[in-house]
C-alpha cells in the first residue's frame, strides 16, 4: 500500500489543475482498466463542451455560483491507505459504534480507509464493496450499471465532472430475493481544500431488500460532487438515507436518481445540514406498474448557508404512488430553495402523487423559496402539491412558556415537532437519534 500511495503522490505532483492530463493521471494512480479510462475521458470531453450554469438557466435562477471557482481546489486527493478502527478519528469511531449495521465502510482522501463486516454477506450473495475494488473484481456488473441507466455523465455539468474524476464510492449489489435486514453503513469524511467525487451505486434485483445509510461529514473549503444511483428490479424494497453534514465552507453538488421497476418500494431520506452551498437534483422514476416511492427531506441552514433541492417525480406506468415531503427550518441570513415537479405520462393512469414543502422561518432575515409544479398528461389521476412558509407563532411559544418552559426550550420543542413528520418515517432508530441531536445543535446555533 505504501508504494501505491507514494506513486499516487508522484502522479498528483505531476498534474496542474483540471485537464485531460489530470483525468489520465487520476485513472493511472488507481491502476484502472482501459475501459474505465476511456469512460472517464469521454466524460471529460462532455464536461468541457458544457457551459457552466448561469442565472438564465431555470434550475439555477435562485442559486448562483458566486465565489465558486474550480481552480481553487486540488483536483483529487491522495490516499493515505487503510488503517485499523482505533486509528480513525474519535468522531468516525463514534459514528461506527452508534449504528447496528451489517457492514460498514469509511472513506477519507478519496479512498477506502476502513471496512468491517459484522454479517457474512457472501452467504446471500450480497456485494458491498468499495467501487474501485468492484471495478477490478466485478467488472461486468459495474460496466452494466455504472452511469448507464440511472444517472448518465451528460446529464449536467457536475455529473460530467463527477464521471471524469470520481474517486471514493460504494457498490451495493443485492441479488434476486436476497434480504439484508441490518443497514449497510457508509461514512465519507470530506477532505479539506480538495475536489472529491463520491459515488453510490445500489442495484437491487427482483424481490431483493436492503437499507443503506450514506453519512457525509467534515471537510473545510472543500468541493464534493456526488452521484447516487439506485436501480430497482421488480418487487424490490430499498431504504436509502443520505445524511449530509459537511463543514459550512464546503461546496456540495449532488445528483441522485432512482429507477424503479414493477411493484417496487422505495423510501429515500435526504438530509442537508451542512455545506456553504448545496445544489441537489433528486429524481424518482417509476417505470413499472405498481411502484411506491417516498422522497423525504430535512434541511436546516443557519448563518449564510444556501440549500437548494430540486426534485422530480416521474410517473411512466399506471397504478403508481409517490409521496414527497421536504421540511426545512431557517435561521440567521440563510436561504433555501425548493423546486419540485411531478410529471405524469399519458399511459400512467391511476397515478397517486403528492408533493409538500414546508418552511419554518426562525429569523426575519432568512428566506425560503418554494416552486412546486405539475405536468399531467393522463386523465385519471390524483396529484396534489403544496408549499408553506411560516414563522414560529407567538401564541405557541406563550402556551409552552406558561407550562414552565423557557423561551429557548419552547422554540426548540416547536422546531423538533415541525421535523417530526419526517423523523417518524426514518426506518433506522440510531439515525433518528442522530438527527434529533443535530436539530438541537442547530437550534442552539
Amino acid at each position: 500500500m505504501s508504494v501505491l500511495v507514494k506513486d499516487s503522490q508522484a502522479i498528483m505532483n505531476s498534474v496542474n489543475g483540471f485537464s485531460e492530463e489530470t483525468v489520465r493521471a487520476h485513472s493511472s494512480s488507481r491502476n484502472e482498466p482501459d475501459w474505465m479510462l476511456d469512460f472517464r475521458l469521454q466524460a471529460w470531453r462532455e464536461f468541457e463542451a458544457m457551459p457552466w450554469p448561469t442565472a438564465t438557466d431555470e434550475a439555477w435562477r435562485r442559486t448562483r455560483l458566486t465565489g465558486f471557482d474550480l481552480a481553487n481546489f486540488r483536483p483529487f486527493a491522495v490516499s493515505s491507505g487503510r488503517v485499523q478502527k482505533s486509528e480513525l478519528s474519535t468522531r468516525l469511531q463514534n459514528e461506527l459504534d452508534e449504528m447496528d449495521s451489517a457492514a460498514s465502510m469509511v472513506f477519507e482522501d478519496g479512498s477506502i480507509r476502513f471496512s468491517e463486516y459484522k454479517t457474512d454477506l457472501n452467504e446471500c450473495g450480497v456485494i458491498f464493496a468499495d467501487l474501485h475494488s468492484a471495478v477490478q473484481q466485478h467488472p461486468d456488473l459495474v460496466r452494466k450499471y455504472f452511469m448507464t441507466e440511472a444517472v448518465k455523465p451528460g446529464l449536467n455539468k457536475f455529473t460530467a465532472l463527477h464521471a471524469a474524476l470520481w474517486d471514493s464510492g460504494t457498490f451495493i449489489f443485492v441479488p434476486a430475493n436476497a434480504r439484508c435486514t441490518l443497514p449497510l453503513q457508509v461514512i465519507l469524511s470530506q477532505s479539506s481544500g480538495v475536489g472529491s467525487y463520491h459515488h453510490t451505486l445500489l442495484v437491487a434485483e427482483q424481490g431483493a431488500e436492503v437499507t443503506v445509510v450514506d453519512d457525509l461529514l467534515g471537510g473545510t473549503d472543500g468541493l464534493q460532487v456526488g452521484v447516487v444511483e439506485i436501480v430497482m428490479g421488480d418487487g424490490s424494497v430499498v431504504r436509502y438515507m443520505n445524511l449530509q453534514d459537511f463543514d459550512h465552507s464546503t461546496w456540495n453538488f449532488l445528483t441522485g436518481r432512482a429507477v424503479m421497476g414493477r411493484d417496487t418500494d422505495l423510501r429515500w431520506i435526504q438530509v442537508s445540514w451542512g455545506s456553504r452551498l448545496t445544489k441537489a437534483f433528486l429524481d424518482v422514476d417509476l417505470m413499472g406498474e405498481g411502484g411506491h416511492a417516498e422522497l423525504l427531506g430535512i434541511y436546516f441552514p443557519i448563518g449564510n448557508q444556501h440549500i437548494d433541492h430540486q426534485t422530480l417525480q416521474i410517473h411512466r406506468a399506471p397504478h403508481c404512488f409517490s409521496d414527497l415531503l421536504f421540511n426545512g427550518a431557517l435561521k440567521d441570513k440563510s436561504r433555501s430553495v425548493y423546486m419540485g415537479f411531478i410529471k405524469v405520462y399519458p399511459r400512467a393512469q391511476k397515478t397517486d402523487a403528492y408533493q409538500r414543502n414546508g418552511n419554518l422561518i426562525l429569523d426575519p432575515t432568512a428566506r425560503a423559496d418554494s416552486i412546486p409544479g405539475l405536468e399531467i398528461e393522463a386523465d385519471d389521476v390524483r396529484c396534489t402539491h403544496g408549499a408553506t412558509a411560516a414563522q414560529v407563532e407567538d401564541e405557541y411559544v406563550f402556551y409552552l412558556m406558561a407550562r414552565g418552559l423557557s423561551r429557548a426550550q419552547a422554540e426548540r420543542m416547536i422546531v423538533q415537532g415541525f421535523f417530526q413528520a419526517v423523523l417518524d418515517r426514518v426506518p433506522v432508530e440510531s439515525v433518528v437519534h442522530k438527527l434529533e441531536q443535530v436539530v438541537e445543535r442547530k437550534i442552539g446555533g
